[in-house]
């Protein structure tokens, strides 16, 4: 272990709070909580807490939507020396389960609502000693633990974010993000995609236990306020009145967010020249939003491109540069990913012009928890293999082309085909299933599931209908909402080449419309 806390990320803390102690640095809505000076003491406590009964190096699950201790929460975590493993809130308790057990997890913070659910999940998991709803009595019980000093030694490599993504096994893998993987982002995040000065803001209204958490880093190191909706999540109207409210603000969306937030009533005749940026990734932005929302919205947007393995710091084009593309006219500029950020590598395996996108560099991840031969496959010859195909212009400027993995986006989420259909292969009517992803103008993408039910199920109009009921309310039971099929598609056979493996080609041609 190494002996400076150099490379522990909450020394960023630490150090702005000692530069700006009375900078607002945690705000609800409109209403600053917290100065930097007391984000910091509340966040010591926290840590001093922690540590009295979990070991530096073992892990903390945060499983919450969007409040303000979230932030203090996370940030106590890496105070203490432990790893943090956000949670999408959205999961099922079955999921999280299965987090919490593969996690070794021994505490646990949640938000009120899963305060009342994660009774499920806690009966499968036996690691689990505490569990603390933010903001509750017990929380407000940690700020009477005498604080930690200061943060604990961490070396470069020591992990501090766990993120758990679904695999395309069907079960999610943890990807091990550094301490030293986490300042390197946020450097790259200042370099090539924002620079942020003491005072900016950063509206949360995407998830904290993804984009918007890990963006923390870097705006705490500048000393701006992190701005938590009240609604906890994303109202475009809400985020119209921050925007107001707020100046220099900036946050993270998923394109479908800013769709949604160009496309509200709320948006024309609104003040927004307190908007700074929109940084926008996830998923793809089709050309023709892009346009539409630089027309709405002016030169704010800048998009990055990332995966959990190497977090939100693969490619990058910031304000001025997709500016530039959409003032000359350069389609084809406006529909790439940008260019590799600064310190990393990124090319294009094989001979081809096209093929899978490889990374190198400071950002990309450890490995896998606990899954050597994954993180052998994944970083074979010492390059991240992301899985998604792309094209790189002569300029350097990364096109993505498919989804080797045929991962599906929704809303900003990940969801694999392969998952949903082990849960739906399953179930006693279904046959043979493939899940493929169809454009949706909001969403991005929905799931659409195409089965072959067995003999006697599903063979007239009326017993589809029902077989679809049934199959809904199964996925509902196993897996989180949002990765549920928002359509089936009845057939008589999948099509398959001649080693059996079915042509999702053919699916997505003859399903992968709305009109199909």
């Amino acid at each position: 272990m190494a002996t400076s806390i150099a490379y522990n990320v909450a020394a960023l803390l630490a150090r702005t709070a000692r530069c700006w102690p009375h900078l607002p640095a945690v705000a609800i809505g409109a209403r600053c909580l917290y100065d930097y000076a007391t984000l910091a003491q509340r966040t010591a406590r926290i840590a001093g807490a922690v540590a009295a009964s979990v070991a530096p190096g073992e892990r903390v699950v945060l499983v919450s939507r969007n409040v303000a201790e979230y932030i203090e929460t996370l940030f106590a975590c890496w105070w203490a020396g432990v790893v943090a493993v956000p949670v999408n809130a959205k999961l099922h308790p079955k999921e999280l389960a299965y987090v919490l057990g593969d996690s070794g997890a021994r505490w646990v913070f949640v938000d009120a609502e899963w305060a009342a659910s994660i009774g499920e999940s806690l009966r499968e998991s036996n690691n689990v000693e505490r569990v603390i709803e933010l903001g509750g009595r017990e929380y407000s019980a940690l700020q009477d633990a005498s604080p930690s000093a200061a943060p604990y030694p961490c070396a470069s490599d020591d992990a501090a974010w766990l993120f758990y993504t679904s695999g395309t096994t069907g079960r999610p893998k943890g990807v091990m993000i550094t301490h030293g993987n986490l300042f390197a982002m946020a450097k790259c995040f200042l370099a090539d995609v924002e620079a942020i000065a003491p005072g900016d803001a950063l509206l949360h209204p995407a998830p904290l236990s993804h984009g918007s958490g890990l963006y923390l880093v870097p705006h705490v190191l500048a000393g701006a306020v992190s701005v938590v909706p009240e609604s906890g999540g994303f109202d475009p109207a809400e985020i119209v009145e921050l925007i107001g409210a707020w100046r220099q603000s900036c946050f993270f969306a998923a394109p479908t967010m800013v769709k949604r937030l160009v496309n509200s009533p709320a948006l024309p005749g609104a003040a927004i020249a307190g908007l700074k940026s929109i940084v926008y990734g996830g998923g793809p932005m089709y050309v023709a939003d892009c346009k539409e929302a630089f027309e709405a919205l002016g030169p704010r947007l800048a998009q990055i491109y990332g995966q959990g393995e190497s977090p939100m710091t693969i490619t990058a084009m910031n304000r001025a540069l997709l500016a530039d593309a959409i003032t000359r006219g350069d389609d084809a500029r406006i529909g790439s990913v940008g260019i590799a950020q600064t310190g990393i590598e990124v090319r294009i395996a094989g001979d081809d012009a096209i093929g899978e996108v490889l990374v190198r560099g400071a950002t990309v991840m450890r490995g896998y928890w606990n899954n050597p031969a994954a993180s052998a496959a994944t970083l074979a010859g010492g390059w991240l293999h992301t899985g998604d195909v792309g094209v790189l212009d002569r300029d350097g400027f990364l096109t993505l082309k498919d989804r080797s993995k045929d991962l599906i986006i929704s809303g900003g989420s990940n969801i694999y085909p392969r998952e949903i259909e082990e849960v739906l292969l399953r179930h006693p009517d279904v046959a043979e299933v493939a899940v493929i992803g169809r454009r949706h103008d909001d969403w991005g993408e929905e799931v659409v599931a195409c089965v072959v039910a067995r003999a006697d199920a599903g063979t007239t109009p009326t017993s589809q209908r029902a077989l679809e009921r049934a199959l809904d309310a199964w996925c509902l039971e196993h897996v989180a909402r949002f990765k549920r099929p928002k359509a089936y598609c009845f057939v008589t056979e999948l099509p398959k080449n001649n080693t059996g493996k079915v042509l999702k080609t053919v699916l997505r041609d003859q399903f992968g419309t709305v009109d199909s």
